[in-house]
């Protein structure tokens, strides 16, 4: 209900502006744990200063490739409209992001990776078993594991969200059409494969993110600083859409006081702008 509310009445998405707020409390208290670990000597202060460092270019990192986008020019030929007026062909873009799929593949890879945990700790099966020790944290068959389903989700769900072949087909009823590319089937090949090509630096992005934590905690030996790949992601995916909405809606009012106040008197007659 409180996040239908934020949405209704607010900016942004409630439910993820929930989520968002509920892992930001618990920054305050995983500083000052650090806080007490480097007073009582259990990190170095360099150890700590580099830590930071990467946690600001990682975050850095994050922002670039949650925006980053590779842009298919479209073409919309001049057409007829009105009595006989011909407006002229514009030019557009599809926008395609190298992290269409967001979190959830990462999400799909943790549900998938526990699985052999899960059914040794209700088995005595020795094979379960052995599979489960393998499949420990920390461990290189598990980073590999982890990224390639990582990668495979990646895929498999920028395919679920985004048809090239709808696409494809909404451009060929519009007439617009993409430089170079026949319209229809064609048009749909073309998309699938620039979006392949892009999605695969963007689930070796995912892959990074999910397992960089693991590395940090292995070479600074600690288990208190506050870093996740999951909720890094969330944070800024969050974060970066709702100032895009206030900035939407700052702009919106600024054209609707514009409109409003706006107004030029000629010869004798007001005209409002």
């Amino acid at each position: 209900w409180l996040g239908e509310q934020i949405t209704e009445h607010g900016i942004g998405n409630g439910m993820s502006l929930l989520i968002f707020f509920s892992i930001i409390e618990g920054f305050p208290a995983a500083l000052l744990r650090t806080w007490e670990a480097l007073s009582v000597g259990e990190i170095g202060l360099l150890a700590l200063v580099v830590l930071g460092v990467v946690v600001v270019g990682v975050c850095a990192g994050v922002v670039a490739m949650t925006m980053a986008s590779r842009k298919i020019p479209v073409q919309i030929p001049r057409k007829v409209v009105g009595r006989g007026r011909i407006q002229e062909g514009q030019k557009s873009f599809i926008p395609l992001r190298v992290n269409s799929a967001g979190v959830m593949p990462i999400i799909f890879a943790q549900s998938f990776i526990v699985i052999p945990g899960t059914l040794a700790a209700f088995s005595s099966t020795p094979w379960l078993r052995t599979l489960s020790e393998i499949f420990q944290p920390q461990t290189w068959p598990y980073y590999v594991t982890y990224a390639a389903l990582i990668l495979f989700f990646t895929y498999f769900y920028t395919a679920i969200i985004f048809n090239p072949v709808d696409l494809a087909e909404n451009l060929k009823k519009q007439g617009a059409f993409i430089p170079g590319v026949k319209p229809g089937t064609r048009t749909a090949e073309y998309i699938d494969r620039v979006l392949t090509r892009v999605t695969l630096p963007g689930s070796i992005y995912l892959a990074l993110i999910a397992l960089l934590p693991f590395w940090i905690f292995d070479i600074f030996n600690i288990q208190t600083f506050f870093f996740g790949g999951t909720s890094l992601l969330i944070v800024v995916g969050v974060g970066l859409d709702t100032v895009q909405q206030a900035q939407q809606l700052l702009m919106l009012r600024h054209y609707d006081g514009f409109m409003k106040k706006g107004r030029v008197k000629i010869r004798g007659r007001q005209r409002v702008m």
